[in-house]
């Protein structure tokens, strides 16, 4: 891409203040650790997110949309594209009878929180979750038994071009394993509707509250990571399969398969991308060659 053509039309029609230029990626991500994009825009209305997708459609630049980007990692090289990381004007949510209105960008931990304060049941299983409502649609996020699907009732969105607005139920996107038709579209969720059922305030309380005990023992919540790194393949359990191989605890560099649970791969401290994705080679290699099953990362890897 033509970086300074298309930083130049982006300040001249969004203003510079949501422009980054090589903005580092450990700064966005929960990993803590990747190389540069090449810009970051940061859309803080709709009609700036529009503009900006527009931009990029007709300077047909690489692009992204970032959430909380607790499921991404960029490689060391950086990405020569723009990152477009959905601004704090995204993050809300409000209550209208048993649903809740959410931004793209408010935490899933908060929207859960708020299910808590109205009385709402059906989102337990996303309270400790660390993403953003954007990126649960985007990759129907689930834990514990729970799918976003089971709750969304319909997504606001905006084209991948930013010509249109429209909205989509669960079933119009095809929510399946971490995965929408959103993969293949490149539409960018702005506000997802959430419909919930009345409960009991503190049977719902005390699910969270067990649930974060759960994830407090058995994963390694003190670490940056992406949380489980690969997706769970039929018939298996990814963690058991590389604990199994005798991989727990495995390093490379500051990168290890975290010893409280295989299915984490962690950043001990200054581990590089690099570092995180040999790991995640020789952890694939090993399983695949001790059980002939090929485990497919969960976390989305871009860049050079």
């Amino acid at each position: 891409m033509n970086r300074e053509i298309i930083k130049k039309r982006l300040m001249d029609e969004l203003g510079q203040k949501i422009i980054e230029e090589n903005a580092s990626m450990a700064d966005h991500t929960s990993f803590k650790t990747g190389g540069n994009a090449a810009l970051l825009l940061t859309p803080q209305t709709i009609e700036d997110l529009k503009k900006g997708l527009q931009i990029l459609t007709e300077e047909n630049c690489p692009h992204m949309v970032l959430g909380n980007g607790s499921n991404i990692l960029v490689r060391d090289g950086g990405y020569e594209g723009v990152i477009l990381k959905i601004g704090d004007a995204f993050d809300f949510v409000k209550q209208e009878e048993d649903c809740l209105i959410c931004g793209a960008s408010t935490l899933l931990s908060v929207v859960a929180k708020a299910a808590l304060k109205a009385s709402l049941t059906g989102l337990e299983f996303a309270s400790g979750i660390p993403g953003s409502m954007g990126g649960a649609v985007f990759m129907n996020a689930g834990a514990y038994d729970g799918e976003l699907k089971q709750v969304l009732k319909e997504a606001r969105l905006i084209s991948k071009d930013g010509s249109r607005e429209f909205s989509m139920t669960a079933a119009e996107l095809v929510m399946g394993y971490r995965h929408t038709r959103l993969h293949e579209t490149g539409d960018v969720v702005i506000e997802a509707v959430l419909q919930l059922e009345k409960g009991d305030k503190e049977a719902i309380r005390s699910r969270m509250a067990e649930l974060a005990a759960r994830r407090n023992e058995k994963q390694p919540v003190t670490f940056p990571s992406a949380g489980s790194f690969f997706k769970r393949p039929e018939g298996y359990f990814a963690g058991k399969l590389i604990q199994d191989a005798g991989l727990k605890g495995l390093s490379v560099g500051g990168a290890q398969v975290s010893e409280l649970h295989s299915g984490f791969i962690i950043n001990t401290g200054g581990a590089t991308a690099t570092d995180i994705l040999q790991l995640m080679e020789i952890v694939r290699a090993t399983v695949l060659d001790r059980f002939g099953v090929k485990l497919e990362p969960e976390v989305r890897i871009i860049g050079e």
